[in-house]
Order: C-alpha cells, then structure tokens, then sequence
C-alpha cells in the first residue's frame, strides 16, 4: 500500500487540475483569431479555417489519447502519469504564447491535446480514494470544476487580450500549471498499489472499441445518432462563436469573454438546478424533445442577430437546451443493463469526441467561406465566379447546427417508438467486451 493516505489536499490537487484545463480551453478562446493573424498575416476569415484546422488536430489527439493515458496510469500508477501530463501541458502552453509561425502552433496544439487528456486519469484517482456511497458525490464536484473552468477561462482570456495582447493568456495557462504541478508534487500520494496494477494492452487502449457497445441495444443505437447530430450542431459556438462576434459585432476579445462567460453562467443555472426540476415532472423523453427544440431555434436566432444585445437576449433561453444530454442519458442508462453502465459512459464520451473531431472543423470552414465570398470577375466575356460563397452569411454554422439539430429528433423518434413497443424479454446482462 502507499506510505501516506491522500486527503483533503489531494482531493483538492485533481479538482484544480481539472479546472486549469478547462480554463486552458476557454481562456484562449477570445484570443485565438488575433493570435492566428498574428502569425500568418492574414485576414479574419483565413484565420477561421487555420482555427479549425487547429481545433480538429487537438480533438484527435483529445480522442486517441484519453484511453492511452487511462490505460497508462493502470501500469504505472495516477501520480507519475498526472504529474508528467501536468508538467507536458504547462510547458505546451508556452510554447503556443511564443509560437513565431502557425506551423509551430499547429505542433503546439497537437501536443496540448495529447497532454490534455488527463481526466480518465483525474476520475480514476477520485473512485480510488472515494468510498462507494461518495464517488457519485465527488464525481459531481469534478463536473463542477469541468463547468468553473469554463466560466473563468474565457473571462480571464477576454481581460488579458485586451490589455497585455492575445499571447498573455497563455502564459498564464503556463504559470497556473507549475504552480498546481509543484503544489501536487508535496501533496499528491500514490492510490494505485503495485500488486493492483495491469500490464498495458493496445487493446485495451482502444477508443474507437467503445463504439461496439451501442451495437447490442436496439434502443441506444439511434440515440446515440441523436446525440452524435445534436453534438455536431453544438460544436458551432465554441468553434466560431469568437469570429462570428468578431466580424458581425467588432467584439474585442473581452467583449467576447464576457458573453462566453454569460454562456457558462446560463448553463451551470440550467444543469445545476432547471434539470433536477423539469426533467421529473415531464419525463425523460418530453425533456429530450423539448431540449432539442429550443436548441434549434436558438441557434437560427444566433444565425440572423444583427445587433450584439441580441446574443445576451438569447443565451438564457439558449440554455434550456442543456436538457438535452442529462434526459439522453438518463434514457440510455436505463436501458442498458447494470454491468454495462461503465462501457455505456465511455461510448457516449467517445461519441462526443467523435463529434469534436468533425464539428469544429466543418463550422470554421463553413463560416470561413461566408464571412468572406468570392467577387465575380469577368475574362473577355465569361464572368468568373472565384471559390467562395455566393452571398455574406457569417452564421451560416449556426443555421447549420439548427438543422442538425433539427435532423436529430428523427433518431430520437424511432428509439422512442422502439421503447413504447412490448419487449418479449429483457435486456440480458451484457457479455464482457472484447476489445
């Protein structure tokens, strides 16, 4: 066993862990077209499609590195695995604030991605040093500090760039993390004993295995397409909320952190309190409908905002779509049996890192292309029309997301016909998978 129990100072270590690199997310979210400009020279709208491209390399190491890092903590133990990705992160961070070339940042990006992907790990240690009766509690504190995160980061990004310039808050990222690092370095004990520990399988280390789950259910395949469309349309407001903002509105970025702050406000209200309430007294399904509809309308009521105050009008009646997720899952984890509850939250984590992949790359190019169409020029007599789009449409991702948003209540509907139909039997206990 280990040589000192963790405490409350351990407890404590994982949650700001957890924070910083939610503040990591969003506090550069305000800065990143400037900085992008910054070294490529180049207008608004290429600096969109460079930050998809910047999104998309993150989501994939995001992706395929979670499970390994997981699976790495398993062989070697929580505390080196935390303390080395912390020690990764921190040292990323600076190298995104002096980045000189975009070719540089997009190394910078792809490696903060791979050392981000510490919160398997971060939960591990928390079931390792919570008894049963208070993980589901000190799980709940751990979304709390995933939500803090994203309240402060891009407030404190939106500040910073407006005062020191889009590099500041990276810097800061950078000096949060040594500090959290040299703090977990005298406080964080080992909770994973040798003789616990399991030698390191690919197989194991497989996110696209998760996937296989959804396969034995007929109820959880077409929400898991429900869920997979709806997140793909979410994916436009982190993606190109800051360049919508910027080229409509002239935003500066703490402009920009106050309104994403206001987001993570609307939604922490919604998820932490609307949800208990309204989710019982209407049911599931009728939370999940209702859910998916003011999401879509909200995001054509982004689409076509003409003035900023319009957003702020907008946000709090946005946030009713966070009943949404908690009504899916609810759904889904009734449906699958009790021993399969761990491989059903690890398929809808990777359906969600699926979508992160896909969605933040497709809404900056789409914004990209209408933020900045094509002038038609003529050769002789032929009038040429340039690649671009044919009309200024900059929240076309929004209209976009409402779509898919829109699309994703078919899935939803056949699942729901699939549960009101006589089952012959039950659900069997689920088999162990083999991947």
């Amino acid at each position: 066993m280990t040589a000192r129990a963790p405490g409350r100072n351990a407890f404590l270590f994982i949650f700001i862990t957890v924070m910083i690199n939610m503040i990591g997310f969003g506090i550069i979210m305000p800065v990143m077209p400037q900085l992008i400009m910054n070294v490529t020279g180049q207008d608004l709208a290429h600096a969109a499609k460079w930050g998809g491209i910047l999104s998309l390399v993150y989501a994939l190491m995001q992706f395929f590195m979670s499970p390994i890092i997981g699976a790495l903590s398993d062989r070697y133990g929580r505390r080196p695995v935390i303390l080395g990705s912390l020690t990764a992160y921190s040292l990323d961070f600076f190298l995104m604030g002096v980045a000189p070339t975009i070719g540089f940042l997009l190394v910078a990006r792809l490696l903060s991605g791979a050392f981000s992907a510490t919160f398997a790990t971060a939960n591990a240690y928390i079931a390792d040093i919570s008894p049963p009766e208070k993980r589901a509690a000190n799980f709940g504190l751990m979304g709390a500090a995933f939500g803090l995160g994203f309240i402060i980061g891009p407030a404190i990004g939106g500040l910073l760039g407006d005062h020191f310039g889009p590099r500041a808050p990276f810097y800061t990222v950078a000096v949060l993390g040594i500090i959290n690092l040299i703090y977990g370095y005298f406080f964080l004990p080992e909770t994973l004993p040798k003789e616990n520990r399991r030698s390191f399988e690919w197989k194991r280390a497989n996110a696209l295995g998760n996937f296989l789950q959804f396969r034995q259910y007929p109820v959880l395949l077409p929400i898991a397409g429900c869920i997979f469309l709806y997140q793909l349309g979410h994916w436009s407001m982190p993606s190109t909320w800051v360049y919508l903002a910027e080229e409509r509105f002239k935003w500066t970025p703490g402009d920009i952190g106050y309104s994403l702050m206001a987001v993570g406000l609307a939604a922490a209200f919604v998820q932490g309190g609307i949800t208990r309430f309204v989710i019982p007294k209407i049911g599931e399904p009728a939370a999940a409908v209702t859910g998916l509809c003011i999401a879509a309308c909200s995001y054509w009521a982004y689409a076509f905002a003409s003035h900023g105050w319009m957003i702020y009008a907008i946000i709090p009646v946005g946030a009713l779509a966070g009943l949404t997720l908690p009504a899916l899952q609810g759904i889904m984890s009734r449906t699958a049996p009790s021993n399969a509850q761990g491989e059903l939250q690890g398929a809808i984590a990777s359906i969600a890192g699926l979508s992160m992949i896909i969605g933040p790359y497709m809404m900056t190019q789409l914004f990209s292309a209408f933020a900045k169409p094509g002038e038609p020029f003529k050769i002789g007599d032929a009038v040429i029309l340039p690649h671009g789009a044919p009309f200024y449409f900059p929240g076309a991702p929004f209209a976009l997301a409402g779509v898919l948003t829109l699309l994703s209540l078919i899935p939803l509907s056949v699942a729901l016909g699939r549960m009101r139909r006589p089952q012959s039997e039950a659900p069997a206990e689920a088999e162990p998978s083999s991947v």
